[in-house]
Formats: structure tokens, C-alpha cells, sequence
């Protein structure tokens, strides 16, 4: 049989058939073992570390940032690759240290050679000879116990003799032609732009994670950012340089602690939605990081608030003991391993969500903004004239008659009375406020009367509440309140869809009902997915899941939540033992369940289209006043939007 060979670019060499074990082929000589030189390692070193410019840049800061500067510039050119240059007033480097500084795996920043010890965002020591292999690389430098600088150069891995220069203390290093000793490398580059844009990503990352010093960045294909430094700790002042006022606005604070680790930051509200995840900034001990499970614990701590497919922003801090992560596990230590992933899982999850229930019934001012934007578009356009409206109108409405006769309007007055005597109200219906539970209750086809402003009075001391007094109630699904210092429109259905949910959740937290199954199911799974699930099963009891082991490779499911109804209990449970063995934790049936209780909400919450009186109104807006997240209905939808009045007044000119 003739013998398979890979397509030319295959894996063991072009057009090459790969080695057989024991055959001989003299084009591959499997018997001789070579030393590589140390350009090539250094090379392979440099693919590993300096992935693009801004992996150079990311390199550079850092060793400024560990070497205790307080003012870092970086200036580029050719979105990196012509020029790099990062100047700092660190420590800077004596003779000695400069000469080692370019050999591989020199560093100043191990205590002991205790790789899990690790204090600095830099210790591997491969940066600068691999940047010294792949670009031309100068090294300026001055310790303060030194009359002068220091300098050295390093192209395509040639490195010259320590020269004297007149330099202050701290250090500038130069990366010139980044990759011209591999030009394969730069075909796979992005545009200059892109390069750039990639850059400034890297230095906003690490101006948040340290605001006490201060960052610039300039240069040729770029326009210029300034970072002053700000006290140790500022980190919301930072996030207001970086990332702008709406996020510094809209954020809450966070801080928690559990056993050990700590974590701190600033979280977006949940209607502050973005289109992806580039405003989530995470870091550990100080190290960004773009981490699988922490981009998860982000997902599940907003899951309550915000659409699946919308992103929040946030820039959070978890410290720990250098013990318990591993930051060495690739080369570019964006990835990180906990010793114990489930308990920082559970901190950010935990954190999130309390944070957001702590916010209560806080939207976004952003929404605001956009109203009033909408509003300016549309005062904007010109009005029609009289003559075109009224053709509009029939155009609009053909069967609708011209003239309009009171006495056929179903807002007539009563019988017996005149309009002058009742205007247009409707018959009274008796109202019940009752517990916050049964306050809202939906009875289909029910239309409760006509909230028109001056029917009724909200109670006096309504204004001063955050969300004000009910005024009128526009297309029957709209609420407009007045505040002292402006007025809010609610959406009444998700309003009152987010208050529903949120019960729903204390009712399953005080306990679910379970539904006992006559012939419980036998799920056959992996051993290690049964001892797993063994082993929480008093935890998903308090779900409402009841499951016992059923032989060495089975389980047996006796009770499962009344709110399932009829489910596929075996792809339940085989999702929950696979949630056991990625995060420890059995969250697939908590959120199932609060998806259905979410769906409940939805369809037993006041409907668009259903009038609502003013103590109604009234009591709907003080509950939303006193549930937590009621900012954002279950689909991540802002439930109010605040317009102040003094927006107000610019938008009609009055200031």
C-alpha cells in the first residue's frame, strides 16, 4: 500500500513525509542531536515573549514599573515597529548589571530563585535579549551611585561593549526595526493603526493598575496621552483619566475580602453595557491578566443585569498571597493559576452581585444623555405645516373620523354630568396597595382608569423621593414623575418585571419546593462525575436536585425543583457535574432556575398598554425605590431613564 505524505507545508518539513520510528531516511537524521545556537534560542525566545510591538512595550513598562520610577514616556513610531522608546527615572542600572541585563535568564527580582514567590511584574529574565534577537536594540542607563550613564547596544543578537554617556538617573531603551531578522514575522502584523491602537491598550492596562505614576505616550502615528500621577490608591481618579467620565459616574466601589484574598476595584452599573470585553481590566497582585475563569466570574456576577450578548465594564483588583497563584504558567504571564479557583470565583460572583443589589434601583446616566440627544435630533428637524400635518393625519388614520363628539369618547363623563362638571374621568375603581407582593397583580383585559395629570394627587412628600411623584402615565406604558431637580420616565413593565424577579429569587432562596419522582433516573456518567456530584449533594439539595450514588458509574435523581417542570434531568445533571469540574462549583442549576423565574416575571408583570392610576403609579415607583438592581429589568434594559432640569433648560435654550 502506498505510503500516506502530508501537503506541501506539513508539519514535519515541506512535502515531507513524517518519521517513521526505526526507519532510516537520510533527509531526516533522527539519530544526531544538535545544540542550538544561542541567537536561535534567543529567537525562539522572542516568539514566545514578543508576540507584536506592544508585547515589547508591555516588557519595557513593567521592568520601569518594578524598577520604582514615578514618571514613565513612551514614544513610538510605525504603530511600533520602526521605533519603541520607554524613558524612566527609576533606579537605573550600574556597568556590571547593564552587561548581564541582555543575557538570557538574568534577573533582579527573585528572591532565592523562589518561583512562587513572586512580587514583580517581570522576573523571567528573556525580555531584552529576545528583543536584543529579533530588533536593534539600545540601552541607555544610570544608577544614582554613578558619576555617568551607561550604554549598550544589541542587533540581531551582536551585542557591543558598555560605553559611557551623559544621561540623568533612570533609563531610556530604544527598540528600533522591530523583526527585520525575521521579516517572516512582520507579515503577520497588523496595520500600523492597529499596532498602535494595541499599544495604547497596553499602557492604559497598566496606568490603572498603578495610578501613583505618571504615563505618557506620544509619537508619530498616534495622538498624544498624558497621564499625571495621583495619590497611591486613586484608583477611580485614574479610571476617570483612562477611561472617562461615564464609567468613573457610573461605577460602584467594590471591596471584599474571604479568606485571604481581597478584592477591590470598580464595577459598571448594569446598564452601562459595552459591545465587547475590552473594557474589562483585571488584575492580580498588580499583574493585568486576561484570565478564563475571572472573565467567567464577570459573566456570572452580571448575569442578572445584563443581556448574554452585552459586555460590562470593570476594573478590579484581586490580591493574594504570592503562594497561592501561579503567574509563570506562559511567557507572556497574561494567564495565571490559582491554587483554590473556586474560592475566587466565588469572591468575584458574590462581590458583583452584592454590589449591584447594593446599588438598588441606580441606572446609568448615560441613558439620560441619550434622551435628551434624541430629543435635540427631533426638535431639530423642521415642523411641518399646518396643511401637512392634517394630510398626514388622514393619510394616517382614513377610517378615523374628522370631527370629534365627547359624548361617543370613551373618556365621556358620567351620565347625568357635564364635562365642565367631571372632565374626562373614567369610574373610579377602589384601590388596595396591600403587601409589596400583591401590589401589581395583572388581571388580563383589566384597564384600571386613565392616569392623566390632576385626577388624582401623588402624596405630598413624593418629590423628595429619588424617583419622584407620578405626574401621567403616555401610550399606556410610559410613566412620568417629577423630582426637585428634574423628572424620570419608567418603563412600567420592565419596572415592574425586575420587581417580580427579584421576589421570585427570596422566594427560591428561602427554600425550593421539589417535586419527588416516581421512578427516580438513573444518569450513567464517568466515575469522577459521580464522586463530584456525591460530594456536593447537600449543596444541590438546597437547589431542590436530590441525588444519590447508584453504583460506581451512575447516579440516581429522587427530587428535582418544582419550578423545572419537565426537564431532561440527565443533560442537567451531566451540565452540573461538568460546572463541578471547571469552577467547583454547581452553577448551571442556580442559573437555570433563575432563568425560569425570569421568565415568570416576565409574563406576570404589568403589561405595555394596561392604564395605571396614580396611587399605583405611586406605589410601583416607591418599590423600585426600595428593590435591589430595579435600575435594569432581567434582559439588561434600563427601567427609568432621569432627565435634570437643567438639561432640560439647555435643550429649549432657557440657559
Amino acid at each position: 500500500m502506498a505510503e500516506a505524505r502530508l501537503a506541501p507545508g506539513g508539519r514535519f518539513g515541506y512535502g515531507r513525509p513524517p518519521a517513521r520510528l526505526g526507519a532510516s531516511d537520510s533527509r531526516l537524521p533522527m539519530s544526531v542531536i544538535i545544540q542550538l545556537s544561542p541567537v536561535t534560542i534567543n529567537r525562539i525566545a522572542a516568539g514566545e515573549v514578543v508576540e507584536r510591538p506592544a508585547s515589547v512595550v508591555k516588557e519595557l513598562v513593567e521592568n520601569a514599573i518594578d524598577a520604582g520610577a514615578d514618571r514613565i514616556e513612551v514614544v513610538t513610531a510605525g504603530g511600533g515597529k520602526t521605533l519603541i522608546r520607554v524613558t524612566d527615572n527609576g533606579t537605573g542600572m550600574t556597568a556590571a548589571d547593564l552587561s548581564l541585563a541582555v543575557e538570557r535568564h538574568c534577573t533582579s527580582k527573585l528572591v532565592e530563585d523562589d518561583l512562587l514567590d513572586i512580587r514583580t511584574l517581570g522576573f523571567r529574565g528573556e525580555a531584552l535579549p529576545s528583543i536584543g534577537s529579533v530588533a536593534d536594540l539600545r540601552i541607555e542607563t544610570r544608577h544614582a551611585s554613578e558619576d555617568n550613564g551607561w550604554a549598550i547596544t544589541v542587533a540581531g543578537g551582536s551585542r557591543s561593549e558598555v560605553v559611557p554617556v551623559a544621561l540623568s538617573r533612570g533609563t531610556r531603551i530604544e527598540v528600533r526595526n522591530l523583526f527585520f531578522s525575521t521579516p517572516a514575522r512582520l507579515k503577520f502584523l497588523k496595520s500600523e493603526r492597529a499596532e498602535a491602537g494595541a499599544i495604547t491598550d497596553v499602557v492604559k492596562r497598566l496606568a490603572l493598575a498603578h495610578p501613583e505614576i505618571r504615563f505618557s505616550l506620544s509619537g508619530s502615528d498616534r495622538s498624544p496621552l498624558d497621564y499625571p500621577a495621583l495619590a497611591e490608591g486613586d484608583f477611580r481618579g485614574r479610571a476617570l483619566q483612562v477611561m472617562g467620565a461615564d464609567f468613573a459616574e457610573n461605577s460602584i466601589e467594590i471591596d471584599a475580602l474571604r479568606e485571604g484574598v481581597r478584592l477591590t476595584g470598580l464595577a459598571g452599573l448594569g446598564t452601562l453595557q459595552k459591545a465587547n470585553a475590552q473594557s474589562q481590566h483585571l488584575f492580580v497582585n498588580g499583574r493585568p491578566v486576561r484570565d478564563k475563569l475571572l472573565l467567567g466570574a464577570i459573566r456570572a456576577g452580571y448575569a442578572d443585569v445584563m443581556a448574554r450578548d452585552r459586555f460590562p465594564a470593570a476594573v478590579l483588583f484581586v490580591d493574594l498571597d504570592p503562594h497561592e497563584v501561579d503567574v509563570n504558567v506562559h511567557p507572556t504571564k497574561a494567564d495565571v493559576r490559582f491554587r483554590d479557583p473556586g474560592l475566587v470565583r466565588g469572591l468575584l460572583v458574590g462581590a458583583l452581585r452584592r454590589a449591584h443589589a447594593d446599588a438598588g434601583h441606580r441606572a446609568a446616566s448615560t441613558h439620560g444623555a441619550a434622551t435628551l440627544d434624541v430629543l435635540a435630533a427631533a426638535a431639530a428637524r423642521p415642523m411641518p405645516t399646518p396643511a401637512a400635518a392634517a394630510s398626514a393625519w388622514r393619510t394616517d388614520y382614513p377610517s378615523r373620523p374628522v370631527a370629534f363628539d365627547w359624548r361617543t369618547a370613551p373618556d365621556r363623563p358620567l351620565a347625568g354630568e357635564a364635562p365642565a362638571d367631571r372632565g374626562f374621568a373614567e369610574d373610579e375603581a377602589p384601590f388596595d396597595a396591600g403587601p409589596p407582593q400583591a401590589r401589581f397583580a395583572v388581571v388580563d383585559g383589566a384597564v384600571s382608569a386613565d392616569a392623566r395629570p390632576g385626577l388624582a394627587d401623588a402624596p405630598a412628600d413624593s418629590l423628595s423621593r429619588p424617583l419622584g411623584a407620578p405626574r401621567a402615565q403616555i401610550h399606556e406604558t410610559y410613566i412620568v414623575a417629577q423630582t426637585e431637580t428634574g423628572l424620570v420616565i419608567v418603563d412600567q413593565h420592565a419596572a415592574h418585571e425586575r420587581l417580580v424577579y427579584e421576589r421570585l429569587k427570596r422566594e427560591i432562596a428561602a427554600g425550593v419546593e421539589t417535586q419527588m419522582l416516581l421512578i427516580p433516573d438513573i444518569v450513567d456518567m464517568p466515575e469522577e462525575d459521580v464522586n463530584r456530584l456525591i460530594e456536593r449533594a447537600d449543596e444541590l439539595a438546597e437547589l431542590g436536585l436530590v441525588v444519590e450514588g447508584f453504583g460506581p458509574g451512575a447516579v440516581a435523581i429522587r427530587e428535582i425543583p418544582a419550578l423545572l417542570g419537565r426537564t431532561d434531568t440527565a443533560a442537567l445533571l451531566r451540565d452540573i457535574a461538568d460546572d463541578l469540574a471547571e469552577w467547583d462549583q454547581a452553577t448551571r442549576l442556580r442559573e437555570k432556575l433563575d432563568a425560569i423565574a425570569a421568565t415568570m416575571a416576565c409574563h406576570g408583570s404589568v403589561r405595555a398598554g394596561r392604564r395605571l392610576r396614580v396611587e399605583e403609579m405611586d406605589a410601583l415607583l416607591r418599590e423600585m425605590e426600595e428593590t435591589p438592581n430595579s435600575g435594569q429589568c432581567n434582559h439588561g434594559r434600563p427601567t427609568f431613564v432621569e432627565l435634570k432640569l437643567s438639561d432640560i433648560e439647555r435643550l429649549f435654550g432657557r440657559r
